[in-house]
């Protein structure tokens, strides 16, 4: 199975060093020396990975056979791929890759069915399921620990328990009402119930 694993952004310096946008959690497995990755475009590609290093924040790779700002500079946007065994789990058991997730059953804790995990959206603060509702609209659900309370593979369903308003937005509390100083419904608790 193949999965993205880094975009290519920048040339950095002049040596042949590329910005990546890391789009896996295990960086130092996918994205080591000596790695051989397959590329979209993949005339762009197979690229082997020469070097790599963290500068400001930001993981810097070199290639096999690329020396110079131009040849960095030409292989920005181009997404990086590994070939992975399905049947690979992450060390952490409480971890999972996207292709595990992708396609299970989404329901309440008691057994009421949401929708379809469709996609992960890997962001600075968290990941989030897209969800694709029986009725063809998406709803997006924070995948932390609060909320998506069991991920069971071998019966296919991610099992949530969202807060208010999550996925009803007629059941939503409103934190605060800007409209002439009013206090909203329920008082001030109400805001702090909300973080995940």
């Amino acid at each position: 199975m193949q999965l993205v694993v880094a975009r290519i952004g920048r040339a950095h310096g002049i040596k042949g060093e590329v910005t990546v946008e890391v789009r896996t959690d295990e960086p130092e497995l996918r994205l080591g020396p000596g790695a051989v990755l397959a590329t979209e475009p993949a005339a762009t590609g197979p690229l082997t990975i020469e070097t790599g290093r963290v500068h400001s924040g930001r993981l810097l790779l070199r290639f096999e056979g690329v020396r110079d700002r131009t040849g960095a500079e030409a292989l920005r946007n181009t997404l990086l791929i590994a070939e992975v065994d399905p049947e690979e789990l992450p060390e952490d058991e409480d971890e999972f890759y996207d292709h595990q997730l992708i396609d299970l059953d989404v329901v309440l804790a008691d057994g009421t069915g949401i929708g379809r995990i469709t996609e992960i959206s890997h962001l600075p603060s968290q990941d989030l399921f897209i969800v694709e509702r029986p009725d063809g609209s998406e709803v997006m659900i924070p995948f932390v620990e609060e909320i998506v309370t069991e991920i069971d593979l071998e019966e296919q369903r991610a099992v949530i328990t969202p807060p208010p308003g999550l996925i009803d937005e007629s059941e939503a509390v409103v934190a605060s009402s800007r409209d002439e100083g009013e206090e909203a419904p329920g008082g001030a608790d109400e805001a702090s119930k909300g973080d995940a």
